[in-house]
Order: C-alpha cells, then sequence, then structure tokens
C-alpha cells in the first residue's frame, strides 16, 4: 500500500485513467484507482459495476474508504448494498458506514442511528468478510459520539443475545472496544470541546 500511495501522489486525480485501470482486472491497479479517480467524477452506476467486482476485503475497503465515501451516493449505495446477497458488495455497504462513521464532518448523529438498523439486521451473516464489516461499521458508529455510544451499545447488548454465532461475535467484541476507557475518555473530551 504505501508504493500504491505514492504512486498515486505522482499520477494525481485522473478518472480516465482510473476507469482504465480498472478494466485491467489487475489487483494492485484497481487499489491505485481508489486513490487517483477523481470523486466527483465517479456516477451510481460506476459504483454498483465496481462493487460487483469486488473480490477481496482490501480492494473492497480501500475503494470504499478513499473514494466511494466521497461521493454524494455513498448513503444511497449503503442503503441498497446492505441488502445484497454478494459477499463483497454487501461488505461494501458496511465499510462505507464506517468510513462515514470517521471522516464525515456533514453528517449526523441521527443518519448513523438509522443506519443501525442494517446494522442489526446483516448481523445474522455468518460471513467471515461481512460479520467484520458489520462489527467494524457498528464500533466506528459507537466511537464517533457519547450519543451515538450509548446506541451502539445498546445494539451490541441486543447483539450479545442472539442465537445467531456471528451476532454474538459481533456484539461481545464491540462491547469490549467500546468499553475501553481510553475511548471513553475521548469522546468525553469531544463532547466538551
Amino acid at each position: 500500500m504505501p508504493a500504491i500511495r505514492s504512486l498515486a501522489k505522482t499520477i494525481g486525480k485522473d478518472h480516465t485513467l482510473a476507469l482504465a485501470l480498472w478494466r485491467t482486472e489487475i489487483h494492485d491497479a484497481r487499489l491505485l484507482c481508489a486513490f487517483v479517480d477523481d470523486a466527483t467524477a465517479v456516477r451510481p452506476d460506476q459504483m454498483d459495476t465496481w462493487a460487483g467486482d469486488f473480490n477481496s476485503w482490501d480492494l473492497t475497503d480501500q475503494v470504499c474508504n478513499n473514494l466511494f465515501s466521497r461521493t454524494p451516493y455513498a448513503a444511497e449505495k449503503i442503503m441498497a448494498w446492505s441488502a445484497r446477497e454478494e459477499e463483497f458488495v454487501r461488505r461494501a455497504a458496511f465499510a462505507l458506514i464506517a468510513s462515514l462513521a470517521v471522516h464525515s464532518r456533514t453528517l449526523g448523529d441521527e443518519q448513523f442511528v438509522d443506519w443501525m438498523s442494517l446494522i442489526t439486521a446483516a448481523a445474522d451473516d455468518e460471513r467471515n468478510f461481512v460479520k467484520k464489516a458489520v462489527n467494524w461499521a457498528l464500533r466506528q458508529i459507537g466511537k464517533r459520539s457519547l450519543a451515538l455510544r450509548e446506541s451502539a451499545l445498546t445494539v451490541a447488548e441486543e447483539l450479545t443475545q442472539r442465537e445467531s454465532t456471528s451476532a454474538r461475535w459481533i456484539g461481545r467484541d464491540a462491547l469490549r472496544e467500546l468499553h475501553r476507557p481510553d475511548i471513553i475518555e475521548r469522546l468525553q473530551k469531544k463532547s466538551t470541546q
């Protein structure tokens, strides 16, 4: 990744190049697309096409974190992709939630509360790459604000009571992280600023 990031800085933003690189189907070339494509030029149909091509967790996460989360279509794709059956398309929905929870300065807490229903709906998915992304999204939402931490803790507690092994793991792991003193301290400081 350091070499890909360095190359991307040299290249700069180039939507046409990104589209051509994606068509090569070469994994590292596709990773580079996450950094060189221009988020203002990305359209919903491109997002759907690329998501359909996702075949690894790292490609999914890099494209979602570094490109798709910067488009005005991210929330729309979260809703659509969270209901899809393809493992990496579904993962993409929750990778976007996690990314927006960390980086968005414009979305309010209410949007993340709404997305909790997607987390509870997908928590029973036993596929490793989906369950880990669902967990990631829940934890990142819970670290966004004190109010969202409380909402995330409520969801995590509920998940620990489910029959699904996946849901119980997601809930327990989120509870463990969201009860860490350093996270609570950071959120308390953030709330007084």
